[in-house]
């Protein structure tokens, strides 16, 4: 076979870190605190099955589904977009500025497509969500870590990184970050987006979390306070309708969604009709409120049930981030213990989690003693088993 490309050799390190966590997520057996999935409980099997045998009874409605379509989207799920998910956000968006992407994370990869050459910079958190970085290494972008503290980016540092470095992009995630459940406060959010205008750079907002809240006061958007358009608002219907769905939406200046176009054009033409379709009945019909309230709710005990068991079963020491929504929170643990030389026999324990050293594109060895937990899709009897199995393998290294 010819070699590969080297840009599949550069994103090798965190490809690996990927590969191990759906390798792991395939176990049955395993208590598996690693995924990003919401509960498979809160899924909306009966509704979802229900709208298919609705849609394809209907001539026009079934034709649409199953035919090719816009490349911005079926025109009804843009449209519930804008007046479901933007405008309580204070955000009043027209259906032309927002374009249905194959998940959250397409509009990431059609942003690098339109603006990263080889040796680009981009400014990330530290720590940081790490599909995102596999897709800015596939275009051999340079990652800079920013400084970050307890309420995530410091817009100092954020400051001075770009008069240095002069990246493309600033890639955060505001609300109930991945990997660390933080917030980012409204002065820093207004901050970035101010910052994005007077450097001319693109603040790449991701926020497939900001539903997600069960606790707290709801904040707006980066793209709420952005004059200019240099924040481009990306997000997912992953975590409040289906993450197999695949759907996700990117909102954007008409200028931008129009470079987006040609480049999805390129890519994959469209997102799948019928899935957007069945996505947009789901809105059309009303059933976001009471669905999203469902979600919260299971989620909500849950991250409620992980403090109590992290408090309860974790050694003294142990620091951990108290979420108000989403569905990770971060763990660092005492006395240098190595969370990725610990994960082989935390697995044959049957209990899966993500090492906290991947997350950092630094790669010196920072966040060694630190782990991602996920209590989305894990049950409350399981959430408590495994934390306590978990508390007993850390403690007996200690």
């Amino acid at each position: 076979m010819p070699k590969l490309a080297q840009r599949m050799y550069d994103m090798e390190g965190t490809a690996s870190i990927i590969r191990a966590l759906f390798s792991a997520m395939g176990s049955p057996d395993m208590i598996s605190f690693g995924g990003g999935a919401p509960a498979s409980e809160g899924l909306p099997v009966e509704e979802v099955r229900e709208i298919c045998s609705e849609v394809l009874t209907r001539e026009r409605r079934g034709v649409e589904a199953l035919q090719y379509g816009s490349v911005l989207g079926v025109p009804d799920l843009r449209q519930a977009v804008a007046d479901t998910l933007l405008k309580p956000k204070g955000i009043d968006a027209s259906s032309d500025e927002i374009i249905i992407v194959n998940g959250g994370l397409e509009t990431m990869n059609l942003m690098c497509q339109l603006y990263i050459d080889p040796g680009d910079v981009i400014l990330v958190e530290s720590p940081t969500f790490v599909h995102c970085v596999e897709i800015f290494e596939m275009f051999q972008a340079k990652c800079v870590a920013v400084e970050c503290d307890d309420k995530g980016m410091v817009v100092e540092d954020v400051e001075r990184k770009i008069k240095e470095l002069h990246p493309k992009f600033v890639y955060v995630i505001p609300t109930f970050q991945n990997p660390t459940g933080k917030t980012l406060p409204e002065d820093r959010r207004r901050r970035l987006a101010e910052q994005g205008s007077e450097y001319d750079v693109i603040i790449l907002e991701d926020d497939p979390y900001q539903e997600l809240r069960y606790s707290g006061k709801a904040l707006r958007p980066i793209k709420y306070y952005d004059k200019t358009g240099n924040t481009v608002y990306a997000n997912s219907f992953s975590k409040i309708f289906s993450p197999g769905s695949r759907l996700g939406f990117c909102y954007a200046g008409r200028d931008m969604i129009a470079r987006l176009f040609d480049a999805k054009t390129a890519t994959n033409s469209h997102t799948s009709n019928l899935v957007q379709v069945v996505c947009a009945e789901y809105f059309n019909r009303g059933l976001f409120p009471e669905h999203l309230k469902k979600v919260c709710d299971i989620h909500r005990e849950r991250r409620d049930v992980m403090m109590d068991c992290l408090a309860k079963y974790m050694p003294e020491g142990t620091k951990w981030v108290y979420p108000d929504g989403g569905l990770f929170t971060w763990v660092e643990l005492p006395g240098g213990i190595d969370t990725g030389a610990l994960l082989p026999e935390a697995n044959a324990n049957k209990l899966h989690y993500i090492a906290g050293a991947g997350f950092f594109v630094e790669g010196n060895g920072k966040g060694s003693n630190c782990m991602r937990v996920s209590f989305g899709n894990v049950t409350p009897e399981k959430i408590e088993k495994g934390i306590e199995r978990l508390g007993a393998l850390i403690k007996s290294k200690l």
